[in-house]
This record gives C-alpha cells, structure tokens and sequence, in this order.
C-alpha cells in the first residue's frame, strides 16, 4: 500500500494541472504561432513561470485501492494485483477467470 502522503501528492498535482489547462494551452498555441519573436519569447517567460506540477506529464497513474503505481490497468483504475483479487471474488461486472 503506498504512503496516503504519496496519494495526496498525486491528487494535489491533479488539481494543479486543471487549474492551469488552459493558461497553458494558451500559452503554448501562441509559442506555436507566432510570428513575432518577441512575443513568442514572452509567451515562453510566462509558461516557464508556471509551477512544475503543472504540467500534465508529471501525472502519474495510481490504483484507485491501493495507490500502487506500477501495474496499472488503466481501463479499471486498478493496479493488476487488485484487479485479480477482486475479479477472482466476482467483484468485477463483466469479468470471469479464463478457462479452456
């Protein structure tokens, strides 16, 4: 089980990269664009002066459960050893134990 210090860490960088979605969008279309290189260089200042947790590569994927971070199955939200304990229980809808 990972530490719930981990966890909040997680949620509170999800939060962060919500907030400034669409600053960054923004910023980064205009970077793209623009023909003006004094204004490109300015649209790149504010983007840097943007908190790191922004961006939405340092997200990482955890089990909803447990808050493994390896082993992820990203169509359940669950780490593949919660997943085989509760699909083994019958706690999944839809999913059974391959058998032939």
């Amino acid at each position: 089980m990972a530490k719930e210090s981990m966890k909040a860490r997680e949620v509170k960088r999800a939060k962060l990269v919500a907030r400034y979605a669409e600053k960054r969008a923004a910023l980064k279309k205009i970077i793209a664009t623009s023909e003006d290189a004094a204004e490109a260089y300015e649209a790149a200042r504010k983007l840097q002066s943007i908190p790191k947790n922004a961006n939405p590569i340092r997200l990482h994927n955890r089990c909803k459960i447990t808050g493994r971070p390896k082993g992820y199955m990203r169509q359940f939200g669950l780490s593949r050893i919660q997943f085989r304990e509760m699909a083994s229980s019958g706690l999944i809808p839809g999913v059974k134990k391959a058998s032939w």
